[in-house]
């Protein structure tokens, strides 16, 4: 387990990082949409490293889309990227009252009808995770796994952010499963982010977009051990406001087969992508472990995992 982060424990980097989110805070959201705007066409321009990764992943995934289509997908991603970026100061710093306001939730009385047995909130990884995240925090104690080996000032900031309500439980994930489970029976809804690349040792190869694509299998065990129902949920950035949908409770899962039902949440994150193309991370190599004699989709030489 981690320690709930505390404004004594941030680093002084950290604080002096955390100036000028909280002078954010003031910035009305119309404001903030107009300069996320501005600095998301710059960074799209600026670092061309991280913009390939994401014309390649958009390529992937959307090889009948037209080139422009998906350059103009992936610059509206940044747009939005670096709007969220700056409205944490709002979420991170600004009161409860506003929280509420920002934060818009649909859907909701899909939680609420599981909320007093084990649940996993299953949010994959759209750009307003943290909004529907911390503020569903707000109202009902829970746990998130905690993946970043990193301790850098913004990584800290984040888990501030995460812990100014309720604080969390927070499980590392070199902590292993039982933590985890334990959670679950203690009635903390676990807050769960699947769609990562966490290499070949920590996964299966199931399609996602018709790639294969090697995807933590962790849902369907976690939800048999911890006997719990899944939630999905999903943030995005809609105008001025965010918007928190919960979807309704999978029946039958998790079922017989750990591949069937991870090939079942993969497909979920597919539709709910469509959705919302431009609010998906496209920017974290997702396909960057290959099976085993295919070469690397992104370029890079040598042995990758």
């Amino acid at each position: 387990m981690s320690e709930p982060t505390t404004w004594q424990t941030l680093s002084l980097p950290a604080k002096l990082l955390a100036v000028p989110f909280w002078l954010l805070r003031w910035l009305p959201m119309p404001l903030i949409r107009f300069k996320g705007a501005v600095l998301g066409e710059l960074i799209y321009w600026l670092i061309p490293g991280r913009r390939k990764v994401g014309l390649i992943n958009l390529r992937l995934c959307f090889p009948d889309w037209p080139e422009a289509r998906r350059r103009a997908t992936l610059r509206e991603h940044y747009r939005v990227f670096c709007s969220c970026l700056l409205a944490y100061g709002k979420l991170w710093f600004g009161p409860e009252k506003l929280v509420r306001k920002l934060v818009r939730r649909e859907g909701y009385e899909h939680y609420l009808a599981v909320k007093d047995q084990p649940v996993i909130l299953l949010a994959p990884h759209f750009l307003g995770l943290d909004y529907g995240g911390i503020l569903h925090t707000a109202d009902h104690w829970g746990a998130s796994i905690y993946t970043s080996t990193h301790d850098n000032p913004f990584d800290q900031l984040l888990r501030l952010g995460r812990s100014r309500f309720g604080a969390p439980l927070l499980i590392r994930r070199i902590d292993g499963v039982r933590p985890i489970v334990k959670a679950l029976k203690q009635g903390a809804p676990l807050y769960y982010l699947p769609d990562q690349d966490l290499g070949r040792k920590e996964s299966i190869f199931v399609p996602f977009f018709g790639i294969q694509t090697a995807t933590v299998p962790g849902l369907p065990r976690l939800a048999q051990l911890g006997k719990a129902v899944v939630v999905p949920m999903v943030t995005t950035l809609e105008g001025n406001h965010f918007v928190t949908r919960y979807y309704p409770v999978w029946d039958g899962f998790p079922g017989d087969d750990v591949e069937v039902d991870t090939r079942r949440m993969n497909a979920f994150i597919e539709q709910r992508v469509l959705d919302f193309p431009a609010q998906y991370y496209w920017l974290h190599r997702r396909f960057k472990t290959r099976p085993r004699g295919e070469p690397d989709l992104y370029g890079r030489k040598g042995p990758q995992d």
